[in-house]
């Protein structure tokens, strides 16, 4: 009995030392530390991944935002859309940092940065000594950045009103009240500032080098001045082979025009043809030639209460041309109604009145669409005159339906209006455009 009281103990200790199914344990216990830090730095570092990429979505969005901005007051805009995103600057040891003249991809320094830096506080890395590289009061943290680069980026605009204003006169667009004005389908554009008072011309784009004020559904300032896109054709305009000049008398007692210079009825010509001085209707006239080119050299054209119209197939430019001395009108007059339709082709494409931009007196325009009427298809090109529109402008008999006004600056009056301009491809036209500023773009 005793005997067996004594190997009981025995047998048990002997069956524990040849079991295997316990010698997992103690490895274990080692490892459970280690295995419990790769653990907990393994959700931190998604932690960290998940903060870069919500701060790197903040960072992009403001950069977007401040390019689109791009005034001085860039800075606050990036700053308000990081804010949207929780990353508000100053708080929460959170910084943003803007600039407006970050290096671009091409090399220059006018894009538009954001950095957005904030610190994470550290809990399982430190299981493993890792301390992070700042802190946040005593405690260790990792700090966290993202940044981006964006550029304002421009589009096309293209314009049927367009105020060159070389002489500087600001506004060079312009309007008081003006309620019948329409301008529907149209965009403007001055060189200097535009500004209509109680009226926007139902202009769908009023854009303006300086301050647009009022002109336009959409008015959009400190846009790059628009280049003269027709100055060069002047070098189409033939050599002026005129001696004299005809003028139409002041007074009843003075000397008539010449024969040469008054015109009527069918007119059946074609390519160059210049009149040396005033051209006058005596009665309506009807052109029949295609791609006509009437110079008149120091002269107006004088409608004289009557109708000059370009025929079915016919098309015709009036040129402008001549010498600032003496004291030429180098512009239509008279009441009656201008009614042609420009060549769709050629040196001329498109164009149906030029005056030479080296004219800068007697070019001025008082009353524009209204004596006398002006159905025109195509561009009226009057780079130095002042104008003043106050008629309503439609499209010729026998043409699409384009108008483009060129001219140094624009007062808009009464029941001024253009009819709509998206015939002008076919009337072989190249519009006026400008590359306007857009919605900022991520190049970094």
């Amino acid at each position: 009995m005793l005997r067996n009281r004594t190997t009981f103990p025995r047998r048990i200790l002997t069956a524990l030392v040849r079991s295997r199914r316990g010698n997992v344990i103690v490895p274990f216990a080692f490892l459970l530390p280690v295995f419990l830090a790769m653990t907990g730095l393994g959700f931190e570092g998604a932690h960290w991944y998940q903060t870069e990429q919500s701060m790197q979505n903040a960072a992009d969005a403001a950069a977007i935002a401040a390019a689109t901005n791009a005034t001085s007051t860039y800075a606050r805009e990036a700053k308000a859309v990081a804010a949207q995103y929780g990353y508000v600057d100053g708080a929460s040891n959170v910084v943003v940092t803007t600039s407006n003249s970050a290096a671009c991809p091409s090399g220059a320094n006018q894009c538009y940065s954001v950095n957005i830096k904030a610190p994470v506080r550290l809990i399982f890395a430190q299981l493993v000594g890792y301390t992070g590289d700042t802190k946040v009061g005593s405690a260790a943290a990792q700090l966290v950045s993202a940044q981006a680069v964006a550029i304002q980026a421009t589009s096309p605009r293209t314009y049927c009103l367009v105020a060159l204003a070389a002489s500087g006169t600001s506004p060079a667009i312009r309007t008081n009240g003006a309620p019948k004005a329409d301008l529907t389908g149209c965009s403007v554009m001055s060189n200097t500032d535009a500004d209509c008072n109680g009226h926007n011309l139902k202009a769908t784009y009023g854009d303006a080098a300086g301050t647009s004020s009022g002109c336009g559904a959409t008015q959009t300032s400190k846009v790059k001045p628009i280049t003269d896109p027709y100055a060069g054709l002047a070098s189409n305009i033939p050599p002026d082979p005129c001696s004299s000049y005809a003028q139409i008398p002041a007074k009843k007692s003075g000397t008539p025009l010449p024969s040469g210079n008054k015109l009527s009825g069918t007119v059946n010509w074609t390519g160059n043809q210049t009149i040396c001085g005033d051209l006058q209707l005596t009665g309506d006239v009807t052109l029949t030639g295609s791609d006509l080119v009437l110079v008149i050299e120091n002269g107006q054209l004088d409608t004289n209460g009557y109708t000059i119209k370009t025929a079915s197939g016919a098309a015709a430019t009036i040129v402008f041309s001549g010498d600032n001395s003496g004291s030429y009108t180098h512009a239509p007059t008279g009441g009656g109604t201008i009614d042609i339709t420009a060549p769709t082709s050629g040196a001329w494409s498109g164009v149906a009145m030029y005056q030479d931009p080296d004219l800068t007196s007697g070019v001025d325009v008082s009353a524009a669409g209204n004596s006398p009427t002006w159905n025109i298809t195509g561009l009226v090109y009057l780079p130095n005159a002042g104008v003043t529109f106050s008629g309503a402008v439609n499209k010729s008999s026998n043409g699409q339906s384009c108008f483009v006004m060129v001219a140094d600056n624009i007062t808009i009056n009464g029941t001024g209006s253009i009819l709509s301009t998206g015939g002008c491809s076919k009337a072989g036209l190249n519009m006026p455009q400008n590359q306007v500023p857009s919605r900022g773009q991520l190049v970094a």
